[in-house]
Order: structure tokens, then C-alpha cells, then sequence
């Protein structure tokens, strides 16, 4: 049994608690709700927090997929070196952000989101799991081979090759022998 990856986890999670917080900070902006103000922060919030999680890990086994676009926010991430790197950081700096959200109806859910990440993000780090940025390989041209000398001549289904007919002028050369003996 394999060993689960829980920043993997935890990165979707963000990245769904990001979107959420934003979707509740622009409802409670939009709707002039009482106290306000922390919507107007979940949305600087959300977004900061799309940002941080939208670069994808690099997994310890396996095939890593990276998000479309996400080269450009690696970079950025990267360059904070071990703030974004270490999951201790990041669960921390989720349970921070996630506070100011839960003064407000709107935003309770996507702080509750984060919050759950943040635990997740906790227990990735106990595991010892980091993250590590996804970088483009560089292409290995590989030339084509001749594997091919002669296209094929026959239609299919072809016979094998020794009961195949040979192609001559002569109709009695070209006749084959049955490698089955018909009996009448």
C-alpha cells in the first residue's frame, strides 16, 4: 500500500477554501453587510490564497501534473524559499488568515475551508513532506527510426508469411501449396 501524499490533500483544499472566501468576501462587499470590512479582507484574502496554492507539488513517486499556467506562479513561490516551502509556514499562515473570516456570515464557510487545510497542511508537514516546485524538463528529441522498409502490400487480414502468395506473371508460379491437406 502506497504512502499518501497529504500536501496533495491539502493544496486542493486551499486552493477550494481560496475561491470560496473570495466568492463570500464579493457577496458580503456587494450586499453592504454589516461589518463589511472583513468581507472586503476575505477577498484580499482569497486571492493571496489562490495565488500561494495554485502552483501544484512536485510528488516524491510517480508523474507530477502541473495546473495549466502554473510555471509563472512557481516562480514566484520559489522565490519566497523556505516561507512557501515549509508546510509548518503554510498551515500556520492558513489558521492566521482564516480568523477574520469567521466575524461574518458570508465568509464563515470559506474560513472554515481554510481552517480544515490548515490541519491538513499541519499533518504533511509531520510527515515530513515539502514542497517542491514542478519545473519543464527539457524535450528529448528522439529521431525516427527506419523501422518501416516496405509498407505492407496485402490488405488485411494478411496470412502468414510463408502461405503468402508471391506476385508473378505466370498464373501456375503463383499458385501456392495448402500447408493443410484437403481430404474429399
Amino acid at each position: 500500500m502506497g504512502k499518501i501524499e497529504w500536501a496533495m490533500w491539502a493544496n486542493e483544499q486551499a486552493l477550494a477554501s481560496g475561491l470560496i472566501l473570495l466568492t463570500g468576501g464579493i457577496v458580503g462587499v456587494a450586499g453592504q453587510f454589516r461589518g463589511w470590512q472583513f468581507a472586503a479582507y476575505a477577498i484580499v484574502a482569497g486571492v493571496f490564497v489562490c495565488l500561494l496554492e495554485y502552483p501544484r507539488s512536485k510528488r516524491a513517486k510517480g508523474t507530477s501534473v502541473e495546473r495549466t499556467g502554473q510555471y509563472c506562479f512557481t516562480v514566484c513561490v520559489k522565490s519566497f524559499g523556505p516561507l512557501t516551502r515549509n508546510y509548518y509556514v503554510r498551515g500556520s499562515l492558513h489558521a492566521a488568515i482564516c480568523v477574520p473570516g469567521g466575524f461574518m456570515l458570508s465568509t464563515v464557510l470559506g474560513c472554515v475551508c481554510l481552517g480544515i487545510s490548515s490541519i491538513i497542511y499541519f499533518v504533511a508537514a509531520i510527515r515530513g513532506e515539502h514542497w517542491e516546485p514542478i519545473l519543464p524538463r527539457k524535450e528529448i528529441s528522439r529521431e525516427v527510426q527506419d523501422t518501416v522498409k516496405n509498407p505492407p502490400q496485402n490488405p488485411p487480414p494478411r496470412p502468414p508469411p510463408e502461405t503468402r502468395r508471391k506476385r508473378v506473371d505466370d498464373l501456375e508460379e503463383a499458385a501456392y501449396d495448402n500447408p493443410i491437406p484437403v481430404s474429399e
